[in-house]
């Protein structure tokens, strides 16, 4: 898959609008999505196996770990220890939220005696980002879903959905965090360019010298099914299942579009 060139960063130093309103309302498919995990679970099982070690995945704002057990549950039959949050309800980074995400992550990499890949869906993607920031030597990779960390917080339809959510200032908030900066460990987002909530470009990762491990990888999914797209499922065992990366990322490679037959059509190039 070709990957944007170095140094180029491919989000507008310009806002650009939220998703509009044709698109919100596709985010009702969000059902179908889930239902085609069925008819999908033969070809779901080809994906390659993982070498066991520890998965915590975020869920998204207003969500719990309820919506991310169908993936868990996924990933747990490609070999990998998963485990959820912990944390109820994801009403956004209140008191005390980050301080018990990195005492999760610093008890499981304890207890499994290695580095966790993090993967988070939509603001569960941020949480992950930012603690692989501070914690790059517990974090083996992170993964997010159509997570906004690229692009100004007016270009999602839920930044009032979070302020309210969290009774906090999401301007203020976002001056707190170099949000687009990618963790120094392999990072992969996942978008679509039919994401109802998040304008797409904002989840677009520029690759840069600093951390040439990064990527992104476009699917076809609403924002609400995209933790439960079987093309999503997908990617999100592929990447979890490199090897250890090494601290000169020797060990990683990018994601190469599956050659098994239609796959490629829910895998569109993201620089068409």
């Amino acid at each position: 898959m070709p990957r944007l060139s170095k140094d180029t960063d491919p989000v507008s130093s310009s806002p650009f609008p939220p998703p509009g309103w044709p698109l919100l309302a596709l985010e009702l498919r969000a059902p179908w999505e889930f239902g085609a995990v069925l008819p999908a679970w033969p070809v779901l099982q080809r994906a390659p196996l993982g070498d066991g070690h520890s998965v915590i995945v975020f869920p998204g704002l207003t969500a719990g770990d309820a919506t991310t057990l169908p993936l868990r549950r996924y990933l747990d039959s490609r070999n990998y220890n998963t485990v959820g949050w912990g944390q109820g309800l994801n009403l956004g980074p209140r008191d005390g939220v980050l301080d018990a995400a990195k005492r999760q992550l610093q008890a499981v990499a304890d207890a499994s005696g290695n580095t966790v890949s993090l993967v988070g869906w939509s603001l569960g993607g941020i949480y992950a980002r930012e603690l692989a920031k501070e914690m790059p030597d517990r974090v083996r990779c992170v993964i997010t879903l159509g997570t906004p960390f690229a692009g100004h917080h007016r270009s999602t339809n839920a930044w009032r959905i979070y302020q309210f959510a969290s009774g906090r200032d999401i301007e203020r908030e976002t001056e707190n965090y170099n949000l687009p900066e990618a963790p120094p460990v392999p990072t992969t987002s996942i978008f679509s360019r039919s994401d109802g909530v998040v304008a797409w470009r904002g989840s677009l990762q520029a690759q840069s010298s600093h951390n040439p491990h990064t990527e992104n990888i476009e699917v076809v999914a609403s924002h609400f099914g995209m933790g439960l797209n079987p093309s999503a499922w997908w990617a999100v065992a592929d990447r979890l299942a490199q090897p250890q990366t090494n601290k000169s990322g020797a060990a990683w490679k990018p994601f190469q579009r599956p050659a098994l037959p239609g796959l490629q059509l829910v895998f569109p190039d993201p620089l068409r």
